[in-house]
């Protein structure tokens, strides 16, 4: 007994030592995480202040939630609250079926040079900055200058505002946002297919199941872990 208890700590102790660097590895991760997620944090204190840049956070005077009684007391509060949660909740359910849908129709496609060109094509907006696309979404949308408004024209109707109509601009921003960030996704989800044994499949078809059933039964089934991290995600 006293020799494998002797055993015990010299075995843990290899073990940490041999998975060190890895452990080493995060540290930066973490303190990127830190620095730009947790430490910025530490302004909400101001939300219960009159805050003054020239006092800072600890010698502003306290308000306590006065300024949350002035926002609730605001004529248009319920209405800003509910386009908040509206919108959101949009975008929430379209950043998951959308990816998701073109993960699937792109697992389809059996040139796999043509599938890089559309993995690329959806996923560079990801790379552009809100900025560039509101000039890009503005010369397209625009009732008088844009692409779809003279089109509009064209076709003898009358062009309309779709950056300020107040019917269709949550629905605007929504598809804009899905636009720029589904691709993102959509590379997740496709790896997550990538990874499912295909014997899974080659069984299923031997039983009868066509494209529909296995995607049913075996893909998304299979992609399940997946699909509730990426729910999860900001």
């Amino acid at each position: 007994m006293t020799k494998s208890t002797s055993k015990q700590p010299s075995t843990r102790y290899s073990r940490m030592k041999r998975q060190l660097p890895l452990h080493l590895m995060l540290l930066p991760g973490i303190i990127i995480v830190i620095m730009f997620s947790y430490y910025p944090l530490t302004g909400l204190v101001m939300a219960f202040q009159r805050f003054n840049p020239r006092l800072g956070y600890w010698r502003s005077p306290f308000v306590g939630l006065d300024h949350f009684r002035f926002m609730f007391s605001m004529p248009a509060f319920r209405q800003v609250l509910f386009n908040t949660v509206f919108i959101s909740f949009m975008k929430m359910v379209a950043m998951l079926i959308v990816p998701i849908f073109f993960a699937l129709l792109l697992d389809l496609v059996r040139s796999s040079t043509y599938k890089r060109v559309i993995q690329t094509a959806i996923y560079f907006p990801f790379f552009l900055s809100w900025v560039i696309l509101g000039g890009i979404l503005t010369d397209i949308l625009s009732p008088t200058t844009g692409i779809v408004g003279m089109f509009t024209q064209w076709l003898g109707f009358e062009p309309v505002f779709w950056l300020g109509e107040p019917v269709l601009f949550p629905y605007v921003l929504v598809v804009t946002d899905v636009w720029r960030n589904f691709g993102y996704g959509t590379i997740i989800y496709l790896a997550a297919i990538s990874s499912i044994d295909s014997s899974q499949y080659e069984a299923a078809a031997i039983d009868g199941a066509n494209r529909f059933q296995q995607t049913m039964r075996i893909t998304l089934p299979s992609m399940g872990p997946i699909i509730i991290l990426m729910a999860t995600y900001p």
